[in-house]
């Protein structure tokens, strides 16, 4: 069933409640933990609207929060994931105790750095990651190598790299030091290791990727393990979400950003 202006699919809802994500909903219905109006239910293809009781190993869903959005700075050996199989440590990890839970706004792997937004809406998350939404993606970039200026220009007409199209990146060259040098590269569709891989198709393997921008969302001064939280009148500026009822919600600008180290809780 498709989704309406005042109906979406059950586990969209949990997922908006905090209960669990998307995909976890979605088992949580399928073992039979998830109650509709009274039934349990057997299948996630259902949309429900605002008057449906939903309720989770016989709990009611708790009030949907309002929209909210985290700059967070990822350290470089750290996994964006809640659980990684291997025991490395993971973002969501090191975060400060007493935050919602929230979803990652698209990934840096294992080994980059940089500027991770975090959010506890997946609508908001996915309609940020998607190439139609415009927002560029800004990195500072350590390769290895002599660069060509002129091979870098041609990255704006985009790229395919082993049968894979990219899209068009703007490249500077920022300054050269031995045989390394250091651009910056911009970009919209941020696809897996999309950095990474074009480098290494120009002879450039990365050693430091960072990334300093998502859309209009700075990095800024964020020291690594730092998380701050966007005012909420920023955020709805910039993905046009409807004001508050009351205004008085709004939490003051400037607060400073805290800080937890990047390691497993123990």
């Amino acid at each position: 069933m498709a989704e309406t202006e005042d109906k979406e699919r059950i586990a969209k809802r949990i997922a908006r409640a905090g209960v669990a994500s998307r995909r976890d909903a979605e088992r949580l219905i399928l073992f039979g933990r998830v109650k509709l109006n009274g039934e349990v239910l057997t299948t996630p293809a259902i949309t429900v609207g605002p008057d449906d009781v939903i309720l989770v190993d016989d709990k009611p869903l708790p009030g949907i929060e309002p929209a909210r959005l985290w700059r967070y700075h990822k350290a470089k050996g750290v996994m964006t994931t809640h659980r990684d199989p291997e025991g490395r440590p993971t973002l969501f990890e090191a975060l400060p105790a007493g935050m919602p839970r929230v979803i990652s706004v698209g990934r840096l792997d294992y080994n980059s750095e940089g500027l991770i937004l975090l959010t506890n809406d997946g609508g908001i998350a996915r309609k940020m990651e998607l190439p139609e939404t415009g927002w560029t993606r800004r990195y500072r970039v350590r390769v290895h190598g002599r660069v060509d200026p002129a091979r870098l220009a041609e990255l704006a007409k985009g790229v395919t790299v082993e049968g894979v199209r990219y899209g068009p990146i703007e490249a500077a060259l920022d300054r050269e030091q031995g045989t390394n040098a250091w651009l910056t590269l911009a970009l919209k569709e941020g696809k897996n290791r999309e950095v990474r891989r074009i480098m290494e198709h120009l002879g450039l393997p990365v050693t430091r990727l960072i990334r300093i921008a998502y859309g209009p969302f700075q990095l800024g001064q964020l020291q690594p393990g730092e998380i701050d939280e966007v005012p909420k009148k920023v955020l709805r500026e910039q993905l046009g979400l409807p004001g508050p009822q009351n205004p008085a919600v709004d939490k003051p600008e400037g607060k400073p950003a805290y800080r937890r180290d990047a390691r497993r809780r123990r």
